[in-house]
């Protein structure tokens, strides 16, 4: 075989060579691409089933925006949200304030292991020996002891002072402790408040200024926020509460600024995107490094087993939950705010990554997304979704609004039963039958709503409860009042007419 006919077959396997890493390389974007078509027909199936109002949804890859796309309204009649539209991302601040932490801690400034005393000298809770074993590693853990409920109790706190977050810090000082510092994890966004004074406190800024600087600025993060009214000038999605099942539009909502280290920050889900990236990369996004590999990593090491109300839920590391799938490491967190929801996750294996917004939320329905959180990372990682019926939640909740029907129903029919004992004494139900199902089984039934209502109005939870869910709330005062008064009304007249008849 000649040179020139050699040349020509080097050639020709060279170019079947390219064209087949081209077709591989293409086959792999397409099935990519169907890939993030199935996410985006899967979450918009999903906010038709909830009846929520917009999202947002941002994929990242590597080093990489691979995809980015919006879902429904920003607002009543409104345009849709773009990729750069923010939204209250509520816990997910949590990792932002612990990335915070850690840069602190590689300029020498905060060390883990230290008490949260060095930093916060007036720091107490009832417990003098617990406060001073209390350190700043407990904090970011979530093993501190300090409860989960006391941290909830903030959330409907609406100081808008500058020091809210100190104050409430400092009545800390009478809270007992549900466990021994250091014992096991407990959920608490007071452990995170806490984080952002001890950022304050060493670093000389404020906690917005320090966030905006030192992670905002560096990755490139132009529509994030500590302020809602900043945040609103540059188009932040409307938040809606859910009422039984339909999004009612809560712009005007105020912020608890005490819990913004915990749970206010606000971000678009581009910006996001290029936190994940952050995240994913060993702090690096494009030429700008804002914390180190190891530290990054040791934010994201499972140090604590992680569970609620009997619910495993992996473990915890710093603002992030770790859990094992079927198709490896998942490190994810989600955040609610009574009028948001948000999610992210990290496939570092795959080295992929999510974030999801939606400007609605509610109590109940916030299991539902955080459902729809979960299945769509599921899906980035290949897997299929859960089957469970998120859509039966709105409907659960619709279902509530047949108490007051039946209340309305027990009130006729016991007018017509008042009425038709009047005039023929001789239907009038005696003995058993008139103490058990005329007026034993209705107090019965009274009182159980009634102690809904007054369980409402004595725990301290009930501002949070209100707030996070409001139409089973005034549903729960109202019929449970309602029930309290019918009770001894509906109890006296039958007595009375009993007695009435029984005379006559």
């Amino acid at each position: 075989m000649s040179k020139t006919h050699l040349r020509w077959l080097n050639l020709l396997a060279l170019a079947l060579l390219a064209a087949a890493i081209l077709a591989r390389s293409v086959s792999g974007s397409l099935a990519q691409a169907s890939s993030y078509e199935a996410i985006d027909a899967y979450v918009e199936q999903q906010l038709d089933r909830l009846n929520l109002p917009g999202a947002a949804l941002a994929i990242v890859e590597g080093e990489q925006i691979v995809h980015l796309h919006t879902f429904g309204q920003t607002r009543p009649n409104g345009d849709a949200p773009t990729p750069q539209t923010p939204f209250f991302i509520g816990s997910l601040t949590k990792s932002f304030t612990a990335l915070a932490v850690m840069q602190l801690v590689e300029a020498d400034k905060i060390a883990l292991d230290a008490p949260v005393q060095r930093y916060l000298p007036w720091f107490r809770v009832a417990d003098s020996q617990a406060s001073a074993q209390m350190t700043v590693r407990h904090l970011l853990n979530q093993t501190s002891g300090l409860p989960q409920t006391a941290g909830m109790i903030p959330l409907a706190d609406f100081d808008q002072s500058p020091d809210a977050v100190e104050r409430q810090a400092r009545d800390l000082a009478t809270l007992a402790l549900t466990r021994p510092v250091g014992a096991a994890w407990e959920y608490s966004n007071l452990n995170y408040n806490l984080l952002g004074l001890v950022i304050e406190a060493v670093s000389g800024e404020s906690y917005e200024a320090y966030v905006q600087r030192h992670i905002f600025a560096p990755l490139d993060m132009r529509h994030s926020y500590s302020d809602k009214a900043a945040a609103q000038r540059d188009g932040l999605a409307v938040g809606h509460r859910s009422w039984f099942g339909f999004p009612v539009a809560a712009a005007d909502l105020p912020v608890p600024v005490g819990s913004l280290p915990s749970g206010q920050l606000i971000a678009s889900a581009e910006d996001l995107a290029h936190y994940l990236i952050a995240q994913l990369n060993g702090g690096r996004y494009g030429d700008v490094q804002v914390l180190s590999a190891e530290s990054v990593a040791e934010m994201q090491r499972p140090a604590v087993a992680a569970a609620a109300m009997g619910v495993e839920m992996g473990a915890y590391g710093m603002g992030w939950f770790v859990q094992a799938t079927d198709r490896g490491t998942r490190i994810w967190h989600n955040g609610q705010v009574p009028d948001y929801f948000a999610y992210m996750a990290l496939l570092p294996e795959q080295r992929r990554g999510m974030a999801l917004l939606v400007n609605a939320n509610h109590m109940l329905v916030n299991f539902a997304l955080l459902g729809m959180g979960e299945d769509a990372a599921s899906l980035l990682a290949g897997a299929p979704p859960a089957t469970f019926p998120y859509g039966v939640i709105p409907w659960a909740l619709r279902g509530f609004l047949l108490i007051p029907v039946a209340q309305a129903i027990g009130v006729f029919a016991t007018w017509r039963g008042l009425r038709s004992w009047r005039l023929d004494p001789s239907r009038r139900p005696a003995g058993v039958r008139l103490w058990l199902r005329h007026i034993g089984l209705p107090i019965v039934l009274n009182l159980a709503l009634a102690a809904a209502a007054l369980a409402l109005l004595a725990t301290d939870l009930r501002p949070m409860i209100l707030l996070f869910m409001p139409d089973l709330s005034w549903l729960a005062l109202i019929c449970g009042g309602f029930a309290l008064v019918w009770m001894f009304v509906r109890t006296g007249l039958i007595l009375n007419i009993s007695r009435t008849t029984s005379v006559s």
